[in-house]
């Protein structure tokens, strides 16, 4: 069985772009690491100023400033040249940048020095499934769900569930997804994600359910319906049997993208095809 019914290069390529920025935002707003104790026997504010470059680092990254973000960790380093919250900073500097070797190269020192860093290594996880290294970024990300202190391990399940789906893996992934709402109701991917896998299976009442929880949550996020949405949607009314649901999720579909792959699948269901 297909977990992806668009099986095509451009969704692809809009999934690893939505995973790897999802990732990598998760990691950025929580990546200093709280400590009590002075870098190497130096004075407390040597701690403070250390967290406060990681601080201004971390907000240069996330605003596109390379150059302001690079001065910040070298002021870190300077008080602090073996921090693995650092180095996991500089694999994100280097990525950006289009150095893959020397980002990698970061994030695996970042580990070294902390292996229990799980902000890291679920970064180095969205680094690797940008660089279509589905297999290593599973590895990471089953590290980092194992890891029952991590704040985000909801967001760390979906993560995982969406590196199962591109290594088709399923059953895996349908499991990584049911953990992420298990731990938090409130994950749209996971919800969408399960609603699509119960339609392949096929499994509409389950489908149903899980679909019904994106559809909240998109109002409770207020965002708006997507083109792969819009289809999962289309595709569960049409299993139940409800025209006229699918119609109008059609026409949804046609108004807001009528250039997607998702439309032009809509078409050839039966009855909806244009003159």
């Amino acid at each position: 069985m297909n977990p992806q019914p668009l099986d095509n290069r451009p969704q692809q390529g809009r999934q690893r772009r939505y995973f790897a920025v999802a990732l990598l935002f998760l990691l950025l707003g929580g990546c200093v690491t709280e400590t009590t104790n002075a870098p190497f026997g130096g004075s407390k504010s040597d701690a403070q100023a250390l967290r406060d470059y990681i601080q201004l680092a971390t907000g240069y990254i996330e605003q596109g400033d390379m150059p302001n973000a690079r001065r910040h960790l070298n002021n870190a380093a300077a008080l602090d040249s073996n921090n693995s919250d650092v180095f996991a900073l500089w694999g994100l500097v280097y990525s950006r940048e289009g150095e893959p070797d020397l980002a990698d190269e970061s994030f695996r020192r970042a580990l070294r020095v902390d292996a229990r860093n799980s902000q890291a290594r679920n970064n180095y996880a969205a680094f690797l499934f940008a660089e279509e290294r589905f297999d290593d970024a599973y590895e990471q990300l089953e590290q980092v769900v194992d890891d029952t202190t991590y704040s985000n391990r909801a967001q760390a399940f979906e993560n995982l569930g969406l590196a199962a789906l591109r290594l088709n893996r399923t059953t895996d992934a349908e499991y990584a997804f049911g953990r992420a709402l298990q731990l938090n109701d409130r994950q749209l991917r996971s919800s969408l994600e399960l609603a699509n896998l119960n339609v392949q299976k096929p499994d509409a009442l389950q489908a149903r359910r899980y679909y019904g929880n994106y559809l909240t949550l998109l109002q409770l996020y207020r965002i708006p319906q997507t083109a792969r949405g819009l289809w999962v949607g289309i595709q569960l009314e049409n299993a139940l049997g409800n025209g006229d649901n699918v119609r109008q999720y059609g026409t949804q579909l046609e108004q807001s993208f009528p250039a997607s792959p998702e439309y032009q699948l809509y078409r050839q269901l039966p009855n909806t095809r244009q003159p």
